[in-house]
């Protein structure tokens, strides 16, 4: 049986997940810095975790979450991320101003709600960032997409996700009108900063940064 967790308790695994996702393993640096707390304070929770069997972890070394930590932490971004799809898509909410909402509705915990909310809306496979949406049993549909910086020259592409979901970063994305489902074609990349021209379609050509066409990601129509 799974243990119960409090509010902390999820976000900390949740963040375990993510940066898990992104290197394998985490530190308790690492840790500090997504959650924007002392390192002194997120030993004292690690300890806890380890302690309900959630993560593999010793003092002073990288560590992961264990195999019921992992179906946990999945639990709690497929809460979040069926919320988010039913804030953009049901109450017209933008998608730059969903993620503090459902970070807060993601504790809601009762496994009923979830499941009808998931039936409610149709059991979507991305939420409105193009992350995949676990399913009940912790599976994701995967996209074969790259960064719009390794994208060829002159071939239409489909925005299919962004890499974060930070409001600075949608708001700026939302400004040059890139969005899920955005169809476009890069025409020039300039050598001083690599930044890259493109062509959205029905739309005069933009330039944009190296950095944003990064966190951008695509798949050829």
């Amino acid at each position: 049986m799974l243990p119960n967790l409090s509010f902390t308790e999820e976000n900390y695994l949740k963040h375990i997940y993510h940066l898990q996702q992104a290197d394998g393993y985490v530190t308790t640096n690492g840790l500090a810095s997504s959650l924007k707390a002392r390192p002194a304070s997120i030993t004292d929770m690690l300890k806890k975790l380890k302690l309900k069997k959630l993560i593999s972890y010793e003092p002073y070394k990288e560590f992961q979450l264990t195999v019921n930590g992992r179906k946990m932490a999945l639990d709690i971004v497929r809460r979040h991320r069926l919320w988010e799809f039913f804030l953009v898509e049901k109450l017209q909410f933008g998608w730059d101003e969903v993620h503090e909402i459902a970070e807060e509705l993601e504790h809601v915990g009762s496994k009923k709600l979830v499941e009808k909310l998931d039936e409610f809306l149709d059991y979507p496979r991305f939420d409105p960032h193009g992350d995949p949406i676990p399913d009940s049993n912790g599976k994701m549909s995967l996209l074969a997409q790259v960064s719009l910086t390794e994208f060829d020259f002159n071939k239409t592409a489909q925005v299919t996700s962004v890499g974060g979901q930070s409001a600075e970063l949608l708001e700026m994305l939302k400004h040059r009108n890139i969005k899920i489902g955005t169809q476009l074609e890069i025409k020039r990349r300039f050598d001083f900063d690599k930044s890259l021209e493109i062509k959205i379609k029905n739309q005069s050509p933009v330039t944009i940064s190296e950095q944003l066409a990064k966190v951008v990601f695509v798949k050829q129509v």
